[in-house]
């Protein structure tokens, strides 16, 4: 028997911030003028849902910031 999904966390509202759903549980955080700055993944493991952050450095590279138990406190590494 599966184990139903967790319901969609409310993206945060920040100022020059766009969090654009790429697909379930992945999000672009872009910047105002576009630039894609990084995603935020959320992951669930058996203690919960965890929030990673990965920044993107160039276009092929990313670097892992963090993972969080809240979308706003992964949000804040793109700030």
């Amino acid at each position: 028997m599966s184990t139903p999904a967790s319901p969609l966390p409310r993206l945060p509202v920040i100022r020059g911030l766009q969090f654009v759903p790429v697909k379930d549980g992945l999000w672009r955080v872009s910047n105002r003028s576009g630039m894609v700055l990084g995603h935020i993944e959320r992951r669930t493991e058996v203690d919960g849902d965890h929030f990673a952050a990965r920044r993107l450095l160039a276009a092929t590279r990313t670097m892992n910031v963090g993972s969080f138990w809240r979308i706003d406190d992964a949000a804040d590494c793109f700030r």
